[in-house]
């Protein structure tokens, strides 16, 4: 077996571990373990794909991971982290976005051939009768204890409902299942998982004697403390139409300094020298390093074809060429600028902003350009005379371009 616990440990991803056995047996033995993504998007993110990683890496090392897709938790949602609620989804919603989850991991991990299960847990979750289930699951959890979890503790001022607090009988549920039904004896998450992890782990050792271990990862965020794969559009998606492989590559590309190495580690196959060598680096060489963090990832979420698109496009408008056919472009029609289209409605809709008050403010900073011509007034309207061959291209700062194209 590869040492694949130093492999994790080395590149940053091991945050916490229930038991020292849990470096033997990840090192020396074939584990079955299993990572949960309750379905509450239609797409994963960048910072999901770095638990997809580490699982690559399992895979490779010669474990079997299971993928759990959260089509029962997702009908409750976990509290974790949470100040309120989470929002009810429809059960329709969640079976869609829980198909657009196997989509996407069936693209990284083997399913094909076997080696890592997919699984969905609303086919044991949604048809449990409620007083077997609280006899063999809920005798097993404490109230006070529960009630002592960050994750319950801190909502209890604000209003805690039984609904959320059985999130964590569920989630400790799944493991008990996956155990019985595949031998898994590991659950890995993010280190806001750990109550619910442990949880599991206890059930199963309760009921059925047998050893069980938790692992969980960094919250990743970057060196400022924001949340990896997210800008101020949203969050960077898996989903090319969501969020376009040139865009992806933008975010990995423009990451601060201090970001370049660890990401390089998470989310590359990178040998730790070359990494060593592309970082180990004064002033503006950083950006080689930075380039290749953004090609290696687009490449594998999208495919070496966009990721060299993606390369060709940025590095063509870094010198100067603005008509490069690999610029982000959307079509417009005509009559959409003949009475003048608002600006901040337009950088409205090519996310640029979320919001009237972020634009004006963006507008005011001399962030917004038309064809290298910086827009003074937030009342300016867009009319086909701001137009060259029927182009428009829209540059928000110095680095994230969009080209619109009238047909």
């Amino acid at each position: 077996m590869n040492k694949v616990f130093e492999t994790l440990k080395v590149r940053g991803y091991i945050n916490n571990y229930s038991h020292d056995e849990v470096i033997e047996k990840l090192n020396n033995e074939c584990l079955t373990f299993y990572i949960g993504f309750d379905a509450t998007a239609d797409s994963l993110t960048l910072g999901h794909f770095v638990t997809i990683m580490a699982m690559m890496h399992m895979e490779k090392a010669g474990h079997k991971p299971i993928a759990l897709l959260g089509g029962g938790t997702t009908m409750i949602g976990d509290p974790s982290g949470r100040n309120d609620m989470r929002q009810i989804m429809t059960k329709e919603r969640i079976d869609h976005n829980a198909e657009k989850f196997r989509e996407q991991i069936s693209r990284f991990l083997d399913v094909e051939n076997g080696h890592t299960v997919i699984e969905n847990n609303a086919n044991w979750l949604l048809d449990l009768n409620f007083v077997n289930f609280m006899r063999e699951v809920g005798v097993h959890f404490g109230v006070n204890q529960m009630l002592a979890l960050d994750a319950y503790k801190n909502r209890l001022e604000d209003g805690l409902t039984f609904f959320e607090m059985s999130y964590i009988l569920m989630q400790a549920y799944d493991f008990l299942v996956l155990n019985r039904k595949y031998g898994a004896s590991l659950q890995m998450g993010g280190s806001d998982q750990w109550s619910n992890i442990l949880a599991g782990v206890n059930l199963i050792r309760k009921t059925e004697e047998k050893d069980a271990y938790a692992l969980t990862f960094n919250l990743l965020t970057t060196a400022d403390g924001i949340k990896m794969g997210k800008t101020a559009k949203g969050a960077i998606w898996l989903d090319r139409e969501k969020t376009s492989p040139y865009d992806m590559f933008q975010y990995l590309r423009n990451v601060a300094d201090a970001d370049v190495k660890p990401f390089l580690k998470l989310l590359t196959f990178l040998d730790l020298d070359e990494i060593e060598k592309l970082t180990n680096v004064e002033g503006a060489e950083i950006n080689k390093a930075k380039e290749v963090l953004a090609y290696e990832v687009v490449k594998m979420v999208h495919g070496k074809e966009d990721a060299d698109a993606s390369l060709s496009a940025a590095r063509s408008l870094f010198a100067g060429n603005k008509d490069s056919e690999n610029i982000p472009t959307t079509e417009y029609q005509k009559s959409d600028f003949e009475n003048g289209k608002e600006i901040i409605a337009l950088i409205r809709d090519l996310g640029f902003v979320k919001s009237n008050g972020e634009g004006r403010r963006l507008i005011q900073n001399g962030g917004i350009s038309l064809n290298d011509e910086k827009v003074a007034d937030f009342n300016k309207k867009v009319t086909l005379d701001d137009f060259k061959d029927d182009k428009l291209l829209v540059r928000k700062g110095k680095k994230t371009y969009h080209q619109i194209k009238l047909v």
